[in-house]
């Protein structure tokens, strides 16, 4: 193996990494440090939706417009956090099929959900799981976009480790750093 494919395949799982470190950040403890998640005094607070949509409509229609800011921040977030896994899991599996990596992608979300909803941690909801869904086929569709237009498969992984360094890293800094953690 060549330095540069030893430095490209470093970058890639390094990013992948921090990427799901900030996934566990934002997923699981954005409202609630680790030592409060255990503790005893902590009142858990569970807010469960299995009925499709009802959320979404709910923040389309919200009467103020804070409520359908927050909303919108809401859906574009479920969507653009998952984007990078969609990307990655096309490029790091050996089955590329698209049906097979979505599926993958919805049952990560699931239990993400049974999780939160478990531990009293963020809201359980069946329209994040759609909108997590979408945003892993948009990442799958992003690197199956970039395979097709380079036509070669190394480069694509050279278009996705420069994507990752030059995108990737200070994104992932800043969020896992910058912004008050509750660790």
């Amino acid at each position: 193996m060549s330095v540069r494919v030893g430095i490209k395949k470093v970058l890639l799982y390094g990013v992948f990494t921090g990427y799901i470190i900030l996934l566990i950040k934002i997923l699981f403890l954005s409202r609630v440090s680790i030592s409060e998640l255990f503790s005893g005094q902590r009142s858990v607070v569970r807010s469960i939706n299995l009925i499709p949509f009802h959320s979404i409509n709910e923040f389309i229609s919200g009467s103020t417009s804070h409520i359908q800011q927050f909303a919108m921040g809401n859906v574009v977030g479920n969507i653009l956090i998952f984007i990078p896994l969609g990307v990655y899991l096309a490029l790091f599996k050996t089955n590329k099929r698209i049906i097979n990596n979505v599926l993958l992608i919805l049952i990560v979300s699931v239990m993400v959900e049974i999780i939160q909803g478990l531990l009293g941690i963020g809201s359980a909801d069946i329209d994040d799981i759609f909108l997590n869904g979408l945003g892993g086929w948009m990442g799958i569709v992003v690197y199956k976009s970039c395979l097709f237009l380079l036509r070669d498969e190394k480069k694509t992984i050279t278009v996705v480790t420069v994507l990752s360094a030059i995108v990737g890293i200070p994104v992932i800094y800043y969020l896992l750093f910058m912004i008050k953690m509750r660790f």
